[in-house]
């Protein structure tokens, strides 16, 4: 099935031009079926390429997928001009009244900052509370879902004395949870960070389950059930020249395990790309398993049962 996205996002040619199923908006408003409603809060720069990536992989899935871009509100992006935020972006003020099924929250290039250092940190904070009770399933990326574990949990983050950059080998801890269905034992993951998150400060509850973990990168997924919440520290939803982008701007290493021989001159070998559809159609098959049908319950209702579910009493 396809993906519903505005006809004019720059997204559409890219996608369409891969073969990805796309559908136009008034093709969507005739069919007598409730899509999938996936927001994406984008707090990466480059916004088209994160919007874009995202939407690939959402759209590969065999479901109708309604896809809502959302900003934080009073934030002024440098890297995106304002005539794209303003024709594809809704501020979250905008949309905190509705409900969705799915809401993706991504990385932002301030993970060395202290949390309350951010300057929209109050707002997303609300969005981290807003989540529980009008999302059904959140998937929070790279520094977002530091900042959800912080949020939540109060686990810190530790800076690493270098940055971790690369494709690294990653242990499936899970293979029979819904989000790793059909992953392999041993599976490679783009990883772009300057911070991590240690097993060591999770809770001792045994709340959080561990999902993929990497002996040099660490800890890669985790499941937050209560929360309805899965954190990915690092970047299946990359594309094959994503780090190399990174390196040629940035400069430093040479990113581990990325360009054949560590030679920036070959062209780097997609390592991740079938992971990535698959741990992104897990998530979705997943929500549309358990989503209700009725939108009107999504969030608050099913939070409320849950708490039920944990203390009976």
């Amino acid at each position: 099935m396809p993906i519903k996205i505005p006809d004019d996002l720059p997204a559409r040619s890219i996608l369409e031009n891969e073969g990805v199923a796309v559908m136009r908006e008034s093709d969507a408003v005739r069919q007598d079926i409730r899509p999938l409603r996936i927001g994406l809060l984008n707090l990466m720069p480059d916004k088209v390429s994160t919007e874009t990536q995202l939407a690939r992989l959402l759209g590969a899935t065999p479901l109708q997928i309604e896809l809502t871009l959302v900003r934080i509100s009073d934030h002024v992006a440098r890297n995106t001009s304002a005539e794209h935020l303003e024709a594809f972006y809704r501020p979250w003020r905008d949309v905190e009244h509705e409900r969705f099924d799915g809401f993706i929250i991504t990385g932002a290039p301030v993970e060395r900052l202290a949390f309350d250092e951010v300057r929209y940190w109050s707002e997303l904070r609300r969005i981290f509370d807003w989540t529980r009770t009008h999302v059904h399933s959140c998937l929070t990326i790279c520094w977002a879902a530091q900042a959800f574990l912080h949020h939540f949990h109060g686990v810190p983050k530790h800076e690493l004395p270098a940055k971790a950059f690369g494709v690294y080998p990653h242990r499936n801890l899970a293979p029979n949870s819904p989000f790793l269905r059909g992953i392999s034992d041993s599976f490679a993951v783009p990883v772009s960070r300057w911070t991590q998150v240690r097993k060591a400060d999770l809770p001792e509850s045994g709340s959080l389950q561990v999902l993929a973990e990497s002996d040099a990168a660490g800890l890669c997924l985790l499941h937050d059930p209560a929360d309805r919440a899965v954190l990915m520290f690092n970047h299946l939803e990359y594309d094959a020249d994503t780090l190399g982008n990174e390196y040629r701007r940035d400069g430093g290493p040479v990113p581990v395990n990325y360009y054949p021989e560590d030679d920036p001159a070959q062209p780097p070998v997609n390592a991740w790309r079938s992971h990535g559809h698959l741990f992104f159609g897990n998530w979705i098959n997943e929500i549309y398993q358990t989503t209700p049908f009725d939108a009107a319950r999504i969030g608050g209702g099913q939070r409320q049962e849950r708490a039920a579910e944990l203390d009976p009493a």
